[in-house]
């Protein structure tokens, strides 16, 4: 994929689509890695041009697919996260203080993951924390009580990842470590979205 700015964010669909999230050009494109032949890019979101209508970004960092094709746009300064979904170029609000139900206030998030159950986690930077949705809402997962190098804190997280055990890791920038985090389970063995920390990597 060749593209006329550095991506900042990358994803490989189900399909073998790969995204890019342009945050210079306020835009994610997108290109099949199963053509013969390489054609242009196609416009995932966004105009090109920053904004804050529903058509457009401003700052965009990290993207999600999920199953359904619909993409998840961290759209940083903007302060919210985009749902897109295929075939539409508007999006709709889905975390953030202009959403349909704002549970929660973004501060510059730079990285989202949808998982099994189709819960959002979103690594809120500028506010040093990790969020996550369940039936009510949105609420703080890590990170809750403000900037710091303990080790329930971040300054400045970056991105993260799940393992197959629905543990997460965080990319604690400013810190100069990776943070794992435990993902724990309720009196009747089931998981929940509590998380305690195990361990760092520095």
């Amino acid at each position: 994929m060749n593209v006329n700015s550095s991506c900042n964010g990358l994803f490989v669909d189900i399909n073998g689509s790969l995204y890019c999230s342009m945050y210079k050009h306020h835009q994610v494109v997108k290109r099949s890695l199963n053509d013969a032949v390489m054609t242009s890019n196609r416009v995932a979101a966004g105009t090109g041009i920053a904004g804050s209508d529903l058509n457009q970004l401003n700052g965009p960092r990290g993207i999600f697919v999920d199953v359904n094709l619909d993409l998840y746009v961290a759209d940083c300064e903007n302060n919210r996260v985009q749902l897109f979904q295929p075939g539409e170029s508007n999006g709709m609000t889905v975390a953030g203080s202009a959403s349909l139900n704002p549970t929660i206030r973004l501060s510059y998030p730079t990285g989202i993951i949808l998982d099994a159950e189709k819960y959002l986690f979103i690594v809120d930077n500028s506010n040093s924390r990790i969020v996550g949705s369940n039936l009510n809402g949105f609420r703080c997962l890590v990170g809750c009580y403000g900037r710091g190098s303990q080790s329930n804190q971040f300054h400045n997280p970056n991105s993260m990842s799940f393992d197959r055990s629905g543990n997460i890791f965080v990319i604690d920038s400013n810190n100069h470590r990776i943070q794992k985090f435990l993902l724990m389970k309720d009196s009747f063995g089931k998981l929940k979205k509590t998380l305690n920390n195990m361990k760092t990597y520095e």
